[in-house]
């Protein structure tokens, strides 16, 4: 699958659905057991893996590439390093603070976390980052998947996250790394 997409061109994960750009994921023909609940954006950053992957994992440096403007500060510190590590962020809005337990990590390739409400356990969704060579650049590919989750609290703002967002956030981060 790697280089056979054009830049920014929104791909589908083997054996995974994903919603076209600016398409919403639910209509009022969908079901929530029918409902594309995982969504995923791609492109290729002309930057090595190492300094892409540092802006990610870095949890301080994540409002400034957040495509949902959704996260609004990280105490410094926080750099993630493996599976198992939990790093709080502050969140905008009503400025709530989410523990995420990263459930995936290899330096430098793959990251992905699970967020919860502070001192509670995950809710059931995931952000996923997965970095690849392409040519020169590296192909950065980000994942939100909400399979998991039923709290009934959570899952309008679930729908609202889409392919665009995400590739919002791959968007900054290439000016951060390629500016």
């Amino acid at each position: 699958m790697a280089g056979a997409h054009a830049p920014g061109r929104i791909v589908a994960g083997a054996g995974r659905i994903v919603a076209a750009p600016g398409r919403p994921w639910f209509d009022d023909g969908m079901s929530e057991t029918t409902e594309t609940r995982v969504v995923q954006a791609s492109r290729v950053i002309q930057a090595p893996a190492e300094a892409i992957f540092e802006q990610i994992a870095d949890p301080a440096r994540q409002p400034a590439w957040d495509g949902n403007d959704n996260l609004a500060e990280a105490a410094p510190g926080q750099r993630v390093r493996a599976v198992g590590d939990v790093f709080s962020m502050t969140l905008t809005g009503d400025g709530a603070v989410r523990e995420n337990h990263v459930v995936e990590f290899e330096e430098g390739r793959r990251i992905a976390w699970k967020p919860a409400t502070a001192g509670q356990a995950p809710a059931g969704h995931l952000w996923r980052w997965e970095l690849e060579p392409a040519g020169s650049g590296t192909r950065v590919t980000h994942t939100y998947d909400w399979s998991e989750l039923h709290d009934e609290h959570r899952l309008a703002r679930a729908r609202r996250t889409t392919s665009d967002n995400l590739l919002a956030s791959i968007e900054r981060l290439q000016a951060l790394v390629e500016g």
